[in-house]
């Protein structure tokens, strides 16, 4: 990929020469892990330098300008109107660890590692070997078998992870009962971490209603990378067990408490209540997402799969990555919770998601959001004339 240094996109030491020199920084994130992950290697890279900054997250981030501020966008380019970091085909996070090393700060591989499996990625590709590398080089991490997950805790970590999506997944009993019949020693060795693998991959693709892509979408929580000892245990990444994990994390904490996400990321130790308060927002982020999903009601349209479900605003979009990942043979997948009003977009490749909602928004009365992968709108509560329906309608016509 070919770097140019243009107004919206600089080069990261083009970025990284006007982020020294800006009297404050004012970067907003879209709400997603990798933008997060992002944000906090940026905001750590300015606190090393001493340049003053704000950081937070948005479902649609605008440039935050005022007076001499330099404002950033993370996850998404801008209109022209500031300085942005794009998503999309190589993650943010790479670019951000590239501008944080610009600055002479460390860019912590294992936090870019985690963006760029927020970003659906893996480690090593789209940019990201030198992360990857200077991990491995540092012993931070290492890769076996098994599957990914943010806790010790495997039966919690199985249940609640939306990196996959299984018979079990959202119920913890059921996945204490499927991983019984493993019969796992206490102490799980190289071959115990083989046959979990294989029991995930194999439900995964078995699943009620699984789509042909299900057994590629899964390939990201297996073999993963362990965070090794070498990772301070008073940081966010000494506290996560995996890399896939801490990016099961931050996606979650980007939606569903963005403050607890930046907190983690920036704080010089993280103590346990911390990591334990997130982990718990997560458990219950993700088993609620694979709840929805099993109770939606599904339907198959042109270009598109939509899941009529019941969802909190935080988890909707979850569902729609979920959908996408492992049930949807289109590939576009719509999670719309029509007694909210609102609705979610994923898509498997750019194709403008974000416009469709804003121009589709404006029909209806309603608030449209998002990026060239994935978007949301609400309807307006007071708003009568206009349903979930025909939003639906109009969405599935603008894609």
């Amino acid at each position: 990929m070919t770097e140019t240094t243009t107004v919206e996109t600089p080069a990261p030491d083009a970025l990284a020469a006007a982020l020294a020199d800006a009297p404050f920084v004012r970067l907003v994130a879209t709400d997603d892990g990798d933008a997060l992950a992002a944000t906090g290697l940026l905001a750590r890279a300015l606190r090393e330098r001493g340049v003053p900054f704000q950081a937070r997250v948005a479902a649609d981030p605008l440039p935050d300008t005022g007076g001499e501020d330099l404002g950033v966008t993370v996850g998404v380019s801008t209109d022209g109107s500031g300085y942005g970091v794009p998503g999309g085909a190589r993650p943010a996070s790479v670019t951000a660890a590239s501008i944080a090393r610009a600055l002479g700060a460390d860019s912590s591989p294992v936090i870019t590692l985690a963006g760029v499996v927020a970003a659906g990625s893996i480690p090593g590709a789209d940019g990201s070997d030198v992360a990857l590398a200077a991990a491995e080089e540092r012993s931070l991490v290492e890769c076996r078998p098994g599957v990914a997950i943010p806790t010790a805790d495997l039966s919690t970590g199985l249940a609640a992870s939306t990196l996959i999506h299984t018979p079990w997944s959202g119920d913890l009993e059921a996945t204490q009962a499927t991983l019984a019949e493993l019969a796992l020693p206490a102490e799980l060795d190289a071959g115990a971490h083989r046959r979990l693998a294989s029991l995930v991959a194999i439900d995964v693709a078995a699943a009620p209603g699984a789509s042909a892509n299900a057994a590629t979408a899964v390939e990201r929580a297996l073999s993963p990378y362990v965070i090794t000892d070498e990772v301070p245990s008073t940081t966010v990444s000494g506290h996560a067990r995996t890399i896939g994990g801490l990016a099961d994390v931050l996606d979650v904490l980007a939606r569903d408490a963005p403050g607890t996400g930046l907190a983690l990321l920036l704080a010089e130790e993280t103590a346990e209540a911390t990591w334990t308060a997130a982990l718990d927002r997560w458990r219950t982020h993700g088993m609620a997402a694979h709840r929805a999903l099993d109770t939606a009601t599904t339907g198959r349209y042109d270009g598109c799969l939509i899941a009529r479900v019941e969802a909190s605003p935080a988890v909707l979009p979850t569902v729609a990555r979920l959908t996408l990942a492992f049930l949807s043979p289109e590939p576009v997948a719509i999670a719309v919770d029509e007694s909210r009003g609102r609705v979610a977009v994923a898509a498997a490749e750019p194709q403008q998601v974000g416009a469709a909602c804003r121009a589709v928004a404006a029909e209806v009365d309603g608030t449209g959001w998002g990026t060239p992968t994935r978007g949301g709108l609400e309807l307006e509560a007071a708003a009568t004339e206009h349903t979930p329906a025909e939003a639906l309608a109009a969405l599935r016509e603008a894609l």
